[in-house]
């Protein structure tokens, strides 16, 4: 279940600091969250299209099933996150970190890996 209160922050724009929050199934299209950290964060069945994570800290996080469509990750950390089932289309991972993370099942058409940490 989302929390609000850290939903309503996201949203403001307010605050950066996001580690383990549990944003399952929120609602974050084309959400500016550059340089946010949500480590460890619980972000599975969320819908991120269009947003910007560019540097954002996503290591750890759960990310399954979450619409990632047009998502910015350049220079993203996304070390040991779960992608399984997600969908990436179009998103641009250029020197993102992705190592240990799992894509099992993930929608990868049309994304940019340019210098990405695999």
């Amino acid at each position: 279940m989302v929390d609000l209160r850290i939903y309503e922050e996201i949203v403001s724009g307010k605050k950066k600091y996001f580690k383990g929050a549990d944003l399952s199934g929120a609602v974050l299209r084309g959400a500016d969250l550059n340089s946010c950290n949500l480590s460890k964060s619980n972000l599975s069945g969320a819908d991120l299209v269009g947003a910007d994570l560019v540097g954002a800290d996503l290591s750890g996080a759960d990310l399954s099933g979450a619409d990632l469509r047009d998502v910015k990750f350049w220079a993203a950390d996304l070390r040991g996150s779960d992608l399984r089932g997600s969908d990436l289309r179009d998103a641009d991972l250029t020197n993102a970190k992705l190592k240990d993370a799992d894509l099992r099942d993930a929608d990868l058409d049309g994304i940019e890996l340019g210098n990405a940490d695999l």
